[in-house]
């Protein structure tokens, strides 16, 4: 699997996605459409976190789905 996809089904990851980070718009996560660069990035750029912790946020994110 490309390690840049998140893993699972985009499509049910979504809605969790957007629980965790409810500043996620529908248009936002259907533009990433499982990209965990572009999830990264969207994160980064709607909360000002740095890189390295949204980073590890999204890793936690993984291992609990």
């Amino acid at each position: 699997m490309n390690s840049d996809r998140i893993e699972g089904n985009w499509k049910e990851l979504k809605g969790k996605a957007q629980q965790k980070w409810g500043d996620l718009t529908d248009g936002d996560l259907d533009k990433i459409e499982g990209s965990r660069t572009e999830l990264i990035g969207k994160i980064q750029q709607k909360y000002g976190k740095s890189k390295e912790e949204v980073e590890r946020e999204v890793n936690d994110f993984e291992k609990g789905n």
